[in-house]
């Protein structure tokens, strides 16, 4: 299956979700899009609830199926708690840091970012979105690419960056400090939700 690359404010509204995490596609128009959209809707089977649930964080995180899976089959190694560890494996990508870190505005802009070889880990080019981050490793743009104009705008709506990663917006350059605490990530997540539905099937 491939990365879904069509409207994301589509699937918020589907999905109940701000896959954006802005919460702006929910504001003006807070149920799901089409003729229907606005009716009441069926109850949701535990089945259901479960996928829409994988479908709610890998839209966010902006991987496709096979991705997901794959982390899923690390985090269920992991020696943390499953849904936990697997929260923090996406967190961990190199494509989510630069996005965490104010860089840019989105999560697709921070991949598409990395894949041009705009990111450096430790002085070195990395240009795989996937690449994980480890606790210490420094991120920083190429010095070519640092008066991009997008990247000034996103650097200059930074309100607040998550505790475990830091920037220097003056040196265009940060740290990954340490993996996250669960309760520094969505409340609205229930990854348990996504550990049952990958369990009926591994």
């Amino acid at each position: 299956m491939s990365r879904y690359t069509g409207p994301k404010w589509k699937i918020s509204r589907r999905l109940g979700f701000s896959i954006l995490e802005t919460g702006e596609e929910l504001k003006k128009r807070p149920y799901a899009p089409g003729q229907h959209g606005n009716s009441r809707r069926k109850k949701i089977s535990e089945y259901g609830k479960q996928l829409q649930e994988k479908q709610k964080v890998r839209y966010m995180y902006g991987l496709n199926e096979r991705q997901f899976r794959k982390l899923f089959l690390r985090a269920k190694k992991s020696k943390e708690v499953k849904g936990t560890a697997l929260l923090i494996l996406l967190e961990s990508r190199l494509d989510n840091i630069v996005y965490r870190m104010g860089i840019t505005r989105t999560r697709s802009s921070a991949r598409q970012l990395v894949n041009h070889g705009h990111i450096l880990v430790d002085g070195k080019k990395v240009d795989i979105p996937s690449y994980s981050v480890k606790p210490g490793q420094k991120i920083s743009l190429k010095e070519k690419s640092r008066n991009f104009k997008f990247i000034k705008e996103s650097l200059d709506l930074i309100q607040t960056i998550p505790a475990y990663v830091e920037f220097d917006k003056t040196k265009l350059e940060g740290t990954y400090v340490r993996h996250p605490e669960r309760n520094e990530l969505s409340s609205e997540i229930e990854e348990n939700l996504i550990i049952e539905y990958y369990n009926r099937f591994i």
